[in-house]
């Protein structure tokens, strides 16, 4: 394991010294001293819905304490860096790079801060209070294997946001919220199969195509994002609105709850 933190530590360091030689080290944090990031999502959470491990920092010691050296290290070895001049104000430079470390010693890493950082409440701390000397049982691993489960949603949703769908224009135009929405079969591997709808048109109107739109579902959930958490159901499914934020599987038994979203 030491072997992925000296990495870390090795490409941060290098890099910073390239692009960033006049920001001395009495400048940044604990004297340029990487963080290890788990404290949004956590260690499983980013494996297995990011593509990734939680990301590693270097802050600015001031009091807006922005990042100087960002790293994301992803689950097949590929490492993307991100430097910040001007006390993070500023990014300077892109770097994409990878680790010398096979995807099996990736993932026993993953496994090891989860159980080192996260099951011990320990969060967003100096990547040196890491103890790496901790030996993982069997068990260990395969609970972390094991637990990809309870992240399919989110993983299903996540392949969606940037598929297409149909939306009625008096969601985009009129600014009604989605009143029902139903999946069918898609066109292509870029379309999701789901049309969006207020649930107050009538037929001329949707037998009318100028009144609707193409989006990708990130579109729609910024519109409205009570439909998040139900994009990653299977064709043949439709939701009716019930309330303001509450979405049920249509019976055909209940009128379908219409209200416009609220504007600032």
């Amino acid at each position: 394991m030491n072997k992925i933190i000296n990495e870390i530590k090795r490409l941060i360091n290098e890099n910073r010294e390239i692009y960033l030689p006049h920001v001395k080290p009495e400048a940044l944090e604990e004297n340029g001293a990487v963080y290890y990031m788990n404290g949004k999502n956590g260690t499983e959470f980013d494996w297995y819905v990011n593509g990734k491990i939680s990301d590693f920092f270097v802050f600015y010691n001031d009091e807006n304490n922005l990042g100087a050296v960002k790293l994301t290290l992803y689950c097949n070895g590929g490492v993307l860096i991100y430097i910040y001049d001007e006390s993070g104000k500023s990014m300077v430079k892109e770097i994409k790079t990878c680790v010398e470390a096979s995807e099996e010693d990736i993932f026993t890493f993953a496994v090891l801060l989860r159980n080192v950082m996260d099951d011990k409440k320990i969060w967003d701390a100096n990547i040196d209070s890491i103890d790496t000397g901790v030996a993982l049982t069997a068990d260990s691993i395969n609970e972390f294997k094991n637990n990809r489960q309870y992240y399919e949603a989110m993983i299903n949703r996540k392949k969606l946001i940037g598929m297409m769908c149909y939306v009625s224009k008096k969601i985009t135009d009129e600014g009604w919220k989605v009143g029902y929405m139903i999946r069918e079969e898609g066109l292509n591997e870029n379309d999701s199969g789901w049309s969006f709808m207020a649930g107050n048109e009538d037929d001329e109107y949707m037998a009318d195509y100028k009144n609707i739109k193409l989006l990708s579902i990130a579109e729609v959930c910024q519109l409205d994002q009570d439909v998040w958490k139900h994009i990653d159901n299977p064709v043949g499914t439709a939701f009716i609105r019930i309330s303001s934020e509450e979405f049920e599987i249509d019976c055909n038994d209940k009128e379908i709850f219409s209200e416009k979203r609220r504007t600032m």
